[in-house]
């Protein structure tokens, strides 16, 4: 964890959020690669977020999505295994 009055660059900030958005590490392996407090990257996280949808909601809603997609995947391919069945 870092000490209250060390500052981190915008730059190792920026690093942070990318690997956690591009890379999807955790907020927790994170502050352990950096030594930062995970509540700094979630304060992070959330100014990087106003106005729009958190990064972690975001990240879940992704997730969401695929598996959706990819039960539509299956369905569609069953549907059309039973249409060439007769």
């Amino acid at each position: 964890m870092t000490k209250k009055n060390q500052k981190i660059s915008a730059e190792i900030k920026e690093e942070i959020v990318n690997k956690i958005k591009h890379e999807g590490i955790s907020v927790k392996e994170a502050a352990g690669l950096y030594a930062v407090s995970d509540r700094a990257i979630y304060d992070w996280l959330g100014n990087k977020a106003r106005g729009s949808v958190s990064l972690l909601e975001h990240n879940r809603l992704k997730r969401e999505n695929e598996q959706l997609k990819q039960l539509v995947g299956e369905v569609t391919l069953r549907l059309s295994t039973q249409e060439k069945r007769g």
